[in-house]
């Protein structure tokens, strides 16, 4: 949603490629501000409406004057991108995902409500502080040493145990992730990174989820925990960057022709 709205506001992509790109993640998607004064605002429906399909958002950010979005992936302790207290920072954080569009004050947050049925929840965020620059080759490093720390850190606590399949187990978690198409101009290195994020996620999950008789003494679970934060961290940095990159190529591009 942060790429392809935030090519489409620059003009480097069609309404309808957006659209489609959005499928991937729910064959329907529908669109509510999250109350009736910016429902009234927007010219969308509001909560208690009908809702709208999600071109009609795309028309009312390009009415709000909306240029471009940001990615926020907060977890409980770690909130940044989403400003104060509000109802957007808290379904936000519930969700582990939002779009962030700073220079009009909105917020997208998505939510599964059915199979194949996303819903997208618009809000006012009010004043957001700047957003945090992480270039992205410092997030790609971060990342990898992240990953070796953890790797000798889990050794040293005697709890990186060999897991008989754990490499199908990963390769079929990377496999299942949708690979969403992307606007011709984004650069090929924030999508290696993206790659990579995926497949070190898909190892962290498989990391945690202890295999049947397996289970961890409650020290052991915690000091596994401690030991992983950091590479859960670095693989939301990576994220955020990549996409902040894919951001500011395909509006300069843009802006250029």
């Amino acid at each position: 949603m942060v790429v392809w709205t935030s090519a489409w506001l620059h003009g480097a992509a069609a309404s309808d490629d957006v659209l489609d790109a959005l499928q991937i993640w729910g064959e329907s998607q529908e669109v509510r501000a999250a109350d009736d004064e910016l429902a009234a605002q927007l010219e969308l429906p509001g909560p208690q409406d009908v809702p709208a399909g999600p071109a009609m958002l795309l028309a009312a950010l390009r009415r709000a004057g909306a240029a471009g979005g940001e990615l926020a992936l907060p977890v409980s302790g770690d909130v940044r991108g989403l400003g104060g207290a509000s109802a957007f920072a808290k379904q936000a954080l519930r969700r582990g995902e939002a779009a962030v569009l700073p220079d009009v004050g909105l917020g997208l947050v998505p939510e599964t409500i059915a199979e194949g049925i996303l819903r997208w929840s618009v809000h006012s965020t009010g004043e957001l502080p700047p957003a945090e620059h992480l270039p992205i080759g410092e997030a790609e490093h971060g990342m990898s040493s992240a990953m070796r720390e953890a790797a000798s850190t889990l050794v040293d606590l005697d709890i990186a145990k060999h897991r008989p399949g754990v490499r199908e187990e990963i390769a079929e978690t990377v496999a299942d992730r949708p690979s969403p198409p992307w606007p011709q101009t984004v650069p090929q290195r924030p999508l290696r990174i993206l790659q990579r994020a995926s497949e070190v996620e898909a190892i962290l999950w498989v990391a945690t989820d202890d295999a049947p008789g397996g289970a961890l003494s409650a020290s052991a679970t915690r000091a596994r925990t401690e030991a992983l934060k950091p590479l859960f961290d670095s693989v939301r940095a990576a994220r955020r960057a990549s996409v902040a990159e894919m951001v500011r190529v395909v509006a300069e591009s843009a802006d250029k022709h």
